[in-house]
């Protein structure tokens, strides 16, 4: 037996090391990367040095509020689709089944809350950065308390979206990954730190395209080699990939329910909640625009993100029964899509550069917009209030701040690397938080007999319950209590493929050993699709996990709010709530007391006759 594994490692190890000699870019393929990268860095030269504006921080963090429509529409869809999108998200389809796409369906309910709901209250306020609205609204500390989160979010996230394309490039050139994250992200700093906004926006126009070229590009070129479009949804179907979940239990990795949630909550934090793209949002010349702007980002990011979820179903049908991972040429899914892009692209001049610098194209608008905007956070919370503030100088400290958040990335990238699922991970880190976050933005727009007392607390109280029901949760997994192992998949239909190097691995070795009879009991395990054991909030999903955090805040602050009442004397001025909170309370004005604004209710036709005749009688 141990001869056998010898056998079938050294066996393993010779056909990747012949895999990936095949697999590997030509110059062409870094040619198309490098112009990339150019167009890139030009174009933060460009603002930096040569385009006419002024050196103000209005200029660099808001483009002078004349940003046109259609290039912001791109800049935030580009945002949303960052590495983790392009790599791991056609991973989560590969391996767990197309549920992932009631996720991205959810930006069409996200879009009209956004439109209706959030925005026009930035804009009836003049809002520049978001978190300003919360101290409008509540006070200074639960502004603090939110940018602290934020902070948190970036120090947490950034490596993060550097390091995930730096895997993509490693794997097919490979290079040394932190040598690749270094180069990379200095380029992105150099473009965001000289640019500013709009560099960020018209480098995510460029990267934006080349992303929309590359999943068409992936999705024709890999249907055509599986065989058409008809052999693609019947390998999917017989592999389980439709077996769509429609289950209410929150311990089911992803169910109908649990996607459009929390991709709800998700799409709604991220695209109207976070500074990073807010930034962009108010920088539109009229709330009109931003309006356009919304619809067109919501359609473009259904789009690319539906072609996305369908190349990890197309990856799956061209490797149905024929698994890369399970023949040892792939290490984890995450690996996946630049192997098989080498594999069905490899062939043709240019194209597997053209998908790896749709890969990093995704990663730096990602990168880039949330340097700006951190920048921006931290100079104007906590730098600007402490020093005297010149335009001069504040230019100066936000790119000396992008330039150490740069540094701090790549350093980042080696915690990074020890990741085993890079979807999973960002749902469970940004889950701490966002759902809070989120939160405590609605309380404020939604319920106006809350204060800043209740705001605060609520925000903590989300926080320290979530990251208990989290780090419980990954007690849970090391305990091996949750265990979501992947659909299934073979190596039984090697031989009808034209992936002759996995057949060939495969042919030399005897996969067949005798398995270890097992003396303990069976463990009762929450498994990716269902549980045999009692039900412990522990063990739900993490996609509950925001959705969870959001509720929390309201669970504890309407209770509070009658606890700790707005006191007699505080006034709030009815533009901070959302125009259909705004609806329901009868008496307009610029700043009324709270408690004694009435809902509206309907006229008694007595009513409406007395007050035509009192019209009649002044005419």
């Amino acid at each position: 037996m141990t001869s056998t594994a010898s056998n079938l490692a050294s066996t393993v190890a010779s056909a990747t090391t012949a895999a990936m000699e095949d697999l590997r870019f030509s110059l062409t393929d870094y040619i198309v990367f490098s112009l990339m990268l150019s167009a890139s860095a030009g174009i933060g030269v460009y603002f930096g040095f040569f385009s006419k504006a002024k050196n103000t921080t209005e200029e660099y963090l808001q483009g002078g509020k004349k940003m046109p429509t259609l290039p912001v529409a791109i800049s935030l869809v580009s945002s949303q689709l960052s590495g983790v999108a392009m790599m791991s998200v056609p991973a989560e389809t590969y391996s767990f089944g197309f549920n992932m796409i009631f996720v991205v369906w959810a930006m069409v309910l996200a879009v009209p809350v956004l439109i209706y709901v959030i925005v026009p209250v930035f804009y009836d306020n003049n809002v520049s950065n978001c978190y300003e609205y919360l101290e409008m609204r509540f006070s200074k500390r639960t502004r603090q308390l939110v940018t602290i989160t934020f902070i948190i979010n970036q120090f947490l996230m950034l490596p993060v979206y550097m390091f995930v394309p730096s895997l993509a490039f490693s794997q097919v050139t490979g290079y040394n990954i932190h040598l690749i994250n270094t180069v990379v992200s200095s380029i992105c700093v150099f473009y965001t730190m000289l640019g500013g906004i709009k560099a960020v926006v018209w480098t995510d126009v460029v990267q934006g395209g080349v992303m929309l070229i590359s999943v068409v590009l992936v999705a024709i070129l890999g249907t055509s080699n599986t065989g058409g479009l008809e052999n693609v949804l019947q390998n999917a179907s017989e592999g389980g990939r439709f077996n769509f979940n429609f289950g209410i239990d929150p311990r089911l990795r992803l169910t109908f329910f649990s996607g459009m949630a929390s991709g709800l909550l998700m799409w709604t934090g991220k695209l109207g909640l976070d500074q990073s793209c807010v930034q962009r949002i108010v920088s539109m010349p009229s709330y009109g625009h931003a309006k356009k702007c919304l619809v067109m980002a919501g359609f473009g990011f259904i789009i690319i993100m539906s072609f996305t979820c369908f190349a990890g179903i197309i990856m799956f049908a061209y490797y149905y029964g024929c698994d890369p991972i399970q023949a040892g040429l792939v290490s984890k899914p995450d690996k996946l899509m630049p192997f098989f892009i080498q594999d069905i692209m490899g062939h043709l001049m240019g194209m597997p550069g053209v998908f790896i610098s749709c890969v990093f194209s995704a990663s730096l608008s990602s990168l880039s917009a949330s340097l700006n905007s951190f920048a921006g956070v931290v100079y104007f919370d906590y730098i600007k209030p402490r020093i005297n503030h010149t335009e001069a100088k504040a230019n100066a400290t936000m790119k000396m701040l992008i330039v150490v958040m740069g540094a701090y990335c790549i350093v980042g990238g080696f915690v990074v690397q020890n990741f085993n699922s890079i979807i999973q991970t960002m749902w469970t880190i940004t889950g701490i938080n966002m759902g809070a976050v989120v939160g405590v933005f609605c309380l404020g727009m939604f319920v106006p007999r809350c204060n800043a007392k209740v705001a605060v607390s609520g925000i903590a109280f989300s926080v320290l319950a979530m990251l208990w029901i989290i780090i419980n949760g990954q007690m849970n997994f090391k305990a091996g209590l949750i265990k979501y192992d992947t659909l299934p998949n073979g190596l039984d239909k090697c031989n009808a493929e034209s992936f002759q190097v996995i057949f060939n691995s495969i042919n030399k070795t005897n996969f067949a050993t005798t398995p270890v009879p097992s003396l303990e009991a069976p463990k009762q395990v929450t498994t990716a699709f269902g549980s045999d054991r009692d039900f412990s909030i522990y063990d739900a999903s993490f996609y509950w996990y925001k959705v969870m955090g959001a509720i929390l805040v309201f669970a504890w602050a309407i209770p509070m709010s009658y606890v700790w009442p707005l006191d007699k004397d505080e006034k709030q001025n009815p533009k901070l709530y959302s125009p259909f909170v705004r609806s329901l309370l009868n008496q307009p004005g610029p700043s009324l007391e709270l408690e004694e604004l009435p809902l509206k209710t309907p006229l008694s036709e007595e009513q409406i006759k007395e007050k035509e005749n009192g019209i009649a009688s002044e005419a």
